[in-house]
């Protein structure tokens, strides 16, 4: 009889909480090509995993933002990537309560914080003037935000001084000279 309360025991503390079961995982991608499928009572709730960029607008109620999911997110130019198409975001609303200090917001040379964001897809909301976003319930940070270094291309600095001496020489050479 124990062998058995610990056999379900374990298998308790080891099976998915029944909320998680329920959300949908989808991309960034998914919610763009067909919004209306992952709306509620489709989808009740939506996973979706991404890099939150642009500006953190902190509001009484919650932080507004954006959240990328597209392949600048895992692989930043300036973080060895390559150009890899346009980028993908949707609008997320983040309740106070869930919100951390996640850092700075992507960018260019800055790289947000990955995060899995659970909530419920609001497309077309009536209450937001039509607006659509995902209201989040739960966040989970996968990676924190990163800054990016602009390796500094001393070649191509070395070009255009090189080039900028040789048409000052220019100038110089064929100016006119005054005579007074």
């Amino acid at each position: 009889m124990r062998r058995v309360l610990v056999l379900v025991a374990l298998f308790l503390a080891a099976a998915p909480s029944a909320a998680a079961s329920d959300a949908v995982r989808a991309d960034v991608a998914d919610l763009l090509a067909d919004p209306a499928a992952f709306t509620p009572p489709a989808v009740e709730e939506v996973v979706v995993r991404g890099e939150l960029v642009g500006d953190f607008g902190r509001r009484r109620e919650a932080v507004w933002t954006q959240l990328n999911g597209d392949a600048y997110a895992d692989r930043p130019l300036l973080g060895g990537g390559g150009l890899a198409g346009a980028n993908l975001g949707v609008g997320v609303r983040i309740p106070i309560g869930l919100w951390e200090d996640l850092g700075e917001p992507g960018g260019y040379r800055h790289r947000g914080a990955i995060v899995d964001l659970t909530g419920v897809w609001r497309y077309h909301d009536p209450g937001r003037g039509g607006e659509s976003y995902l209201d989040v319930t739960a966040l989970d940070v996968v990676a924190p935000e990163l800054p990016l270094d602009e390796a500094e291309e001393w070649l191509a600095l070395g070009i255009g001084l090189a080039l900028l001496a040789a048409a000052a020489g220019v100038v110089l050479r064929f100016r006119p000279f005054r005579r007074d």
